[in-house]
């Protein structure tokens, strides 16, 4: 008998066991807490910059380790140690990182300036000198560094004119980065009721040296002292870590749907409007093991119940206020979350599943 097919059949288990190695292969993000050690960044009295960015990093990796299957979370700094700007983005380089979410707090000399922002590579259109100061800012931690010059190419953080010529370098991932940067903004100022201060594009040296989808969030202005109380309170820290896990949570249903690795499905009864070309806007309120009865305490009040599942998933996830209007789906989410705090826009087009932020530029 011939040892030919026995040892075809080794070849393809072992290729059998690749390829599966490949599909299971974890997505990776790495979360960076900006400043620490002897650089304390944005000061407010004894509030520090660096403690408010540690403490929502931890608290967003627990979440996305606790919630988000088979996503390895990598983290630049777990402690008050200082870390080098260019060595940030290297260990998301080393780890083939999937995502960068660097987490950082803003200060500016007007006290009264508040809310979040969040920022991918780049150069706006209608630059300004508060941008340039932002980035900037975040950027002159590289003067702690004793070889700055070499590491970022001549690069000096005190004077502009060098700023804007790293501000227009555009990396290869700007679409990627953008998407996640919309939906963590998104979350700021919904759930954490953040006042919006817009998705924005800057020269921040992190992002810069990063080869993969990568963003920077300022949670908020510390040099605000009603701002610095949330922040430093439990309720902020609970609140900026959620928006920002809800966030990638989105940015990364949207990766896996992408992949193949997630198909959606919608129950018998969808309406109408999902068998149309034009996106559907819902609201995702509720998400249960088990079926539940219509007849439900819980579903009182509400109109326009549906449930879908997703392949490879478990819940039945229960959404109501199909429409293919963004603005009356925004209402019916404010009105929805009164009863339902954690609920949150999704989106179909002819019943499979889209990213928000794809859906709401296809309306318009």
């Amino acid at each position: 008998m011939s040892r030919f097919p026995h040892i075809l059949v080794l070849v393809l288990l072992a290729f059998s066991f690749s390829i599966q190695a490949i599909a299971q292969a974890p997505f990776v993000v790495v979360i960076d807490a900006g400043h620490g050690g002897k650089d304390p960044g944005a000061v407010n009295g004894r509030n520090l910059e660096k403690t408010i960015n540690l403490n929502v990093a931890l608290r967003v990796g627990a979440l996305i380790t606790a919630n988000c299957k088979n996503v390895k979370v990598i983290y630049t700094r777990k402690d008050d140690n200082f870390v080098e700007l260019h060595k940030r983005a290297d260990i998301a380089n080393k780890a083939k990182a999937d995502l960068f979410i660097s987490i950082h707090t803003n200060s500016a000399d007007n006290k009264t300036a508040h809310g979040a922002e969040t920022y991918l590579l780049g150069a706006e259109e209608k630059r300004t000198s508060a941008n340039l100061s932002a980035a900037a800012q975040e950027n002159k931690v590289i003067l702690y560094e004793s070889d700055y010059q070499t590491n970022y190419e001549g690069y000096d953080p005190n004077h502009a004119e060098t700023m804007i010529i790293f501000e227009f370098i555009q990396n290869a991932f700007q679409r990627e980065s953008l998407k996640m940067a919309q939906f963590t903004q998104s979350q700021l100022t919904g759930y954490s009721k953040r006042a919006d201060r817009g998705v924005r594009q800057a020269g921040y040296l992190v992002l810069m040296k990063s080869t993969m989808p990568s963003i920077l969030v300022e949670l908020g202005y510390i040099s605000n002292d009603e701002e610095c109380k949330y922040m430093i309170s439990k309720k902020g820290i609970e609140e900026l870590s959620q928006s920002i896990y809800r966030g990638f949570r989105n940015y990364l249903s949207g990766v896996r749907e992408k992949e193949g690795l997630i198909k959606s499905q919608t129950s018998a009864n969808t309406v109408k409007t999902d068998k149309t070309d034009k996106p559907v806007f819902k609201i995702q309120f509720l998400a249960s093991k088990e079926l539940i009865k219509d007849t439900d305490p819980r579903f009182k009040g509400i109109k326009g119940i549906e449930h879908y599942k997703e392949n490879g998933s478990s819940l039945y996830k229960y959404t109501c206020g199909a429409t293919n209007s963004y603005q009356q789906a925004k209402e019916t989410l404010s009105s929805l979350k009164q009863k339902f705090p954690d609920a949150f826009l999704i989106a179909f087009r002819n019943g499979e599943r889209i990213p928000v932020d794809k859906a709401v530029s296809e309306s318009k």
